[in-house]
């Protein structure tokens, strides 16, 4: 079996990639790092380290990979072969390797017709949907059609924390021991691809707002709130007493959301929020602040990880989540210099005020009674400039 995989990252390698070759994919990476790829065609294998409280080193082989830039055609040649695509890219990439995902899908049907699965594993809700929607702009008519018989495209949820990391190996990468891969299965072709670890389900959308609601929650309020007191690591801040608490809160806020809806069991969601939490705190793992906060306007999108559970939180029972509130105060005031999106958010700020930011970015309006929170929790806050 064949796998073709675009995006050879720490995310592609130490989680997705490492996956598919364990359950006997030979996997071809695709990447635009030279690099990167130009060692993985060298040694065809690499090391994870799975950073839990023993260290465990996995050795990931059979793999080789392709420059999408410089190698388009045999990137083209692969997914006419492959059994499988898979993508880890970022969700902001996705509109630029659909052409050549296109081109890959126009060559494979001269040549035969088999049953293929693509998956978008992206930290984003409906990403192989929307990797689809981009791929079918760039095919022939007669390809749409064979696409929508032959192509198989499953919308998926991808969880495990693979920190920023510098190695003296550059294809070495740490991971958590903790994974997560959800898969959809409403359009499988066929029979559902053979992945090792990854769990099928019939509807996702309650996978992925626990997960959403949870781990990404989680996260964003201990970076936020973790920044505010210059705090560097995610751990860092989660060994603060005040912000475990204020995450915790938050927690239990998004969890009730998710037991309203989905009818998660109390006992199991419990269980899901204290495995959460340790995983912010694992001592192995140094996750960046500014890494997990970039990006706070996609953040801070109406039906992201802070403004969806904080919103369906007030129409389910009726007041404010406290916890959901002060962390959305906590991303407006995350300024890093580094992050076009938080400079953009804090000329807003400056200009329209909270009200106008969270109507711009959130879809909030000023009389939501969560704006009122927000503006309070916000004109408490004063960033630590020690």
């Amino acid at each position: 079996m064949r796998a073709v995989h675009f995006g050879a990252g720490n995310i592609g390698r130490g989680f997705i990639g490492s996956l598919l070759a364990a359950s006997g994919y030979d996997v071809v990476f695709v990447d635009v790092n030279e690099q990167i790829v130009r060692l993985l065609k060298e040694r065809g294998e690499y090391r994870v380290i799975v950073a839990g409280e023993r260290r465990e080193e996995q050795w990931v082989r059979g793999v080789s990979a392709l420059n999408s830039q410089t190698e388009r055609e045999a990137v083209i040649e692969a997914i006419a072969d492959a059994d499988l695509v898979t993508t880890a890219v970022g969700p902001h990439i996705l509109p630029a390797i659909a052409p050549v995902i296109a081109a890959g899908l126009e060559r494979r049907f001269t040549v035969h017709q088999k049953p293929l699965h693509v998956i978008a594993c992206e930290n984003m809700i409906g990403g192989t949907e929307t990797l689809k929607t981009h791929v079918f702009a760039h095919l022939s008519t007669a390809g749409q059609q064979l696409a929508d018989e032959k192509v198989g495209f499953l919308n998926c949820a991808v969880d495990r924390i693979v920190p920023n990391q510098t190695n003296d190996d550059p294809l070495a990468v740490t991971v958590e021991p903790f994974f997560e891969w959800t898969i959809e299965t409403r359009n499988v072709i066929g029979t559902v691809p053979p992945i090792q670890g990854a769990h099928f389900v019939a509807d996702l959308e309650p996978y992925i707002e626990r997960k959403l609601f949870t781990v990404n929650t989680g996260h964003a309020l201990a970076a936020y709130l973790g920044y505010l007191r210059n705090y560097k690591t995610v751990q860092e801040a989660m060994n603060d007493e005040g912000i475990r608490l204020n995450v915790e809160q938050a927690l239990s806020e998004s969890g009730a959301v998710l037991l309203k809806k989905h009818g998660w069991h109390e006992e199991e969601h419990r269980s899901y929020i204290k495995t959460t939490i340790g995983r912010f705190t694992n001592p192995s793992l140094s996750d960046d602040i500014v890494r997990v906060a970039r990006s706070p306007i996609r953040k801070l999108g109406p039906n992201d990880r802070l403004i969806a559970p904080a919103t369906q939180y007030c129409t389910l029972f009726g007041s404010v989540p406290a916890g959901l509130a002060k962390g959305i105060a906590a991303l407006l005031r995350f300024d890093d210099a580094s992050d076009v999106e938080a400079a953009a958010l804090q000329q807003t700020i400056a200009h329209h005020g909270i009200e106008g930011a969270l109507r711009q970015y959130a879809g909030l309006e000023s009389a939501h009674p969560l704006v009122a929170a927000v503006r309070e929790e916000y004109g408490r806050m004063e960033k630590n400039k020690s």
